[in-house]
C-alpha cells in the first residue's frame, strides 16, 4: 500500500481518467473525474457500501490521464471502457436492442427491419414497442409501396415483381422521382400519416365483407390492427409530436437503475431499462451511461432530450449535439418525473432478485475462497477430459468469471500427444497448453483451476504447473460419487479432502461448474466423434475426396442426419447420383 500513498499523495486537481488495476496489473475499473485528486482518494478513505468496497479490495495499483475538460474525460472514459473491458464497469455490457424500420440510401432505395443503427445515411424509424408489431407493419408497406427487395440486383425480375411487391429496376427503368415518392409515402406514414392508410383499408374491408370475401376482410383488419398496435395504443404525452428521449434515474445499496422513455408522435412507444452496480457519483455515471448509450449502443437520437436536475445537460448537449431540456414545469417535467418514479419501482423490484443472483455468485466466491484458504478466486478455470473406449479423445475448459459463465472465453482441445485411455498425461498435456499460452500472451491467470478428478488429476495438473511452469495456482480436484453427482472437493499438495456443506453456496457453484466443464466436454467429444466416423465411414467410398467430405459435412451437420437421408437429399447436396449410392450404402452398412 506504501506505492499507492506515495501516488496518492501526488495526483493532480486537474479533470481526467483513472485506470485501476489489481496485483496480476490486469485493469479492474475506469473511471472518470472533475479533480482527480478528489476522486481517486475518496476511494480509499471513509467508509463504502460493500460494492465499493469490494473493488477497492482488489486495487493494488492505478494509473491516470489528465485530460484538458471533464468533456475530454468523459469520451476518454468511454473509449477505455471499451478497449479494456473492465470487470467492475458492467454499464451497457447486455445485448438489448430494439427493432427499427430503416430506408436505404441506395439509388433504388429498400425498407429493412433491422435492430442495429449505422451511420450510413439511411432513414431509420422506431424503436418499435414490438418485434412482431414491426415486422408485421413492414410487411403492410412492402405491399403498399413497392420498393426493391433483393440485396443484390439480380439478373431478371424476381417473385416480388409478379405479386407487385417490387418494380423490378434490376431489369426496367424506374425513375429517381418514383423512388422518391415512394420514400416520402413511406415517412409520412411512419410520421404520423398512417391515418388516411387506415380509413382506406377500413373503407375496402368493408367492401370486401359486402362481397362475402371474408378471407380478404379478416386480412385487412389484421393489418388495421397492426397499424393500431405500433402506431395508435401508446398513451399520448404531449401534444407537439416531437420526438424525444427521456432519461431519469435512482440509486441504492451501490446500485443504479436507469429508465429511458422513447416518446414518438407524442406518445410512449417504448422504454429501455438498466439496472447496474455503480462504484462513482451518481450524476457522473449517468453522463457515461448516457455517451454509451448513443454513442457506443447506437440508439437513435431524437430531435430533444430531456433530463433530470443534478445532470450536466450543458455536457450532454456538447458530447452529442443534440438538444437537450431539464423542464421545471408542465408536461415535460411530469415526464421526467413518470421515469423517476418507475426507474425507483423497477430498483426496489429487483433487489430481492439482485440478492439472490450475488449469493448464488459473488458471494459464493468469496465464502468458497475463505473455507478452502485461499484468496476469493473471482476467476475459476475447469477442465475435464471426454473420451470412449479411448477414442478421440478432447479435452475442455470453461470460465466462471465472479460465480458465473464466461462463455467467450471457453476453449475446445483435442489430445495430439497421448495414445489411448490416459487421462493423467491428457490432463498434463492440456494443462501445459492453457497456461503456456497465458504467460505467452500476458493473461490474467485464475484464482483457482478445478479438475474433474481426484487425487492423480491434481498431482498431474499440478507437477506441469509447479515444475515446469514455474506457476503456483491453486488447483481443486472434484470427484463424483456411483451416481456421477458431485461427491468430494480435494485439495492442497498433498492433495486432502475439504469438507464442504452440501446445501451451502459455495458447494452448489462447484456443482454448477462441474455440470457445465462435463457438458462442454461431452458436447465437443460428440461432435468430434460425429465428424470421424463420418469422414472414415466416407474415405471407403470412391469418388469422395476431402473437398467433398467437407462440403457433405458442412451440408448435413452430423453423421445421424446424414445416415437419415436418402439418396435424392444426397443429391442434392451436389453429389452426383451414382456417387450418391454408394454413400448411401456405406452409411447403411455402417449401422
Amino acid at each position: 500500500m506504501g506505492t499507492l500513498k506515495q501516488k496518492l499523495a501526488i495526483l493532480p486537481d486537474q479533470p481526467g481518467c483513472y485506470l485501476m488495476k489489481n496485483e496480476h496489473g490486469k485493469i479492474i475499473y475506469v473511471g472518470k473525474a472533475k479533480v482527480l485528486k478528489n476522486r481517486v482518494r475518496s476511494y480509499f478513505t471513509g467508509s463504502h457500501d460493500g460494492k465499493t468496497q469490494r473493488l477497492v479490495s482488489e486495487i493494488t495499483d492505478f494509473e491516470y490521464i489528465v485530460t484538458s475538460t471533464e468533456m475530454e474525460a468523459l469520451v476518454l472514459e468511454m473509449n477505455l471502457i471499451k478497449k479494456h473491458d473492465p470487470r467492475y464497469n458492467v454499464m451497457l455490457k447486455d445485448d438489448k436492442s430494439y427493432p427499427y424500420l430503416k430506408i436505404t440510401a441506395e439509388k433504388h432505395p429498400r425498407l429493412l427491419y433491422t435492430r442495429k443503427v449505422l451511420k450510413d445515411k439511411g432513414k431509420y424509424f422506431g424503436p418499435f414497442v414490438n418485434a412482431y408489431a414491426a415486422q408485421e407493419t413492414k410487411k403492410l408497406l412492402d405491399r403498399l409501396y413497392p420498393l426493391r427487395k433483393c440485396d443484390t440486383m439480380p439478373k431478371k425480375v424476381c417473385l416480388y415483381y409478379h405479386i407487385g411487391q417490387c418494380l423490378g429496376p434490376c431489369v426496367y427503368d424506374v425513375p429517381d422521382e418514383e423512388n422518391d415518392r415512394m420514400v416520402q409515402s413511406i415517412l409520412r406514414f411512419l410520421n404520423g400519416g398512417f391515418q388516411e392508410v387506415k380509413d382506406e383499408l377500413t373503407e375496402k374491408m368493408m367492401q370486401a365483407s359486402e362481397s362475402l370475401n371474408f378471407e380478404r376482410a379478416k386480412e385487412l383488419r389484421d393489418q388495421i390492427q397492426h397499424i393500431e398496435a405500433v402506431m395508435e395504443k401508446q398513451k399520448m404525452m404531449s401534444a407537439d409530436l416531437v420526438d424525444r428521449d427521456v432519461f431519469a434515474y435512482d440509486y441504492d445499496k451501490g446500485w443504479m437503475c436507469v429508465q429511458v422513455f422513447f416518446v414518438r408522435q407524442g406518445k410512449v412507444i417504448a422504454r429501455d431499462v438498466s439496472v447496474f452496480p455503480f462504484y462513482g457519483e451518481a450524476e457522473e455515471d449517468m453522463l457515461t451511461f448516457i455517451g454509451q448509450f448513443y454513442l457506443q449502443k447506437n440508439h437513435l437520437l431524437p430531435k430533444e432530450i430531456l433530463l433530470p436536475e443534478g445532470i450536466d445537460a450543458n455536457m450532454v448537449k456538447e458530447l452529442l449535439n443534440v438538444k437537450v431540456a431539464q423542464p421545471k414545469k408542465g408536461q415535460k417535467k411530469d415526464l421526467v418525473a413518470l421515469a423517476k418514479r418507475n426507474a425507483s419501482l423497477a430498483l426496489k423490484e429487483k433487489f430481492s432478485l439482485i440478492e439472490q443472483d450475488e449469493a448464488r455468485t459473488i458471494k459464493a466466491v468469496e465464502q468458497l475462497g475463505e473455507q478452502i484458504g485461499i484468496p476469493a478466486p473471482y476467476r475459476i478455470e475447469a477442465f475435464d477430459n471426454s473420451n470412449i473406449q479411448g477414442t478421440n479423445p478432447v479435452s475442455a475448459m470453461v470460465v466462471f468469471q465472479d460465480g458465473k459463465p464466461y462463455k467467450k472465453e471457453y476453449r475446445k482441445y483435442k489430445i495430439k500427444t497421448v495414445k489411448g485411455p490416459d487421462d493423467y498425461a491428457s490432463m498434463k498435456e492440456v494443462v501445459r497448453r492453457r497456461y503456456s499460452r497465458m504467460l505467452k500472451e500476458g493473461l490474467e491467470p485464475p484464482g483457482l483451476i478445478i479438475i474433474d478428478g481426484g487425487k492423480g488429476q491434481i498431482k498431474a495438473a499440478q507437477d506441469v504447473l509447479e515444475n515446469e511452469l514455474n506457476l503456483f495456482i491453486p488447483v481443486a480436484g472434484l470427484a463424483k460419487d456411483d451416481k456421477h453427482r458431485t461427491s468430494q472437493l480435494w485439495m492442497g499438495d498433498p492433495p486432502e479432502y475439504v469438507s464442504l456443506a452440501r446445501n451451502s453456496q459455495p458447494f452448489y457453484l462447484l456443482q454448477r461448474i462441474q455440470d457445465e466443464v462435463h457438458r462442454f466436454a461431452i458436447s465437443f467429444h460428440r461432435q468430434v466423434r460425429s465428424k470421424g466416423m463420418f469422414e472414415s465411414i466416407l474415405d471407403e467410398v470412391a469418388g469422395v475426396g476431402e473437398k467433398r467430405k467437407k462440403a457433405l459435412m458442412r451440408h448435413f451437420g452430423s453423421l445421424k442426419k446424414m445416415k437419415e437421408a436418402t439418396v435424392d437429399e444426397i443429391i442434392a447436396a451436389g453429389v452426383p447420383k451414382s456417387t450418391a449410392e454408394l454413400i448411401a450404402a456405406a452409411l447403411n452398412s455402417a449401422e
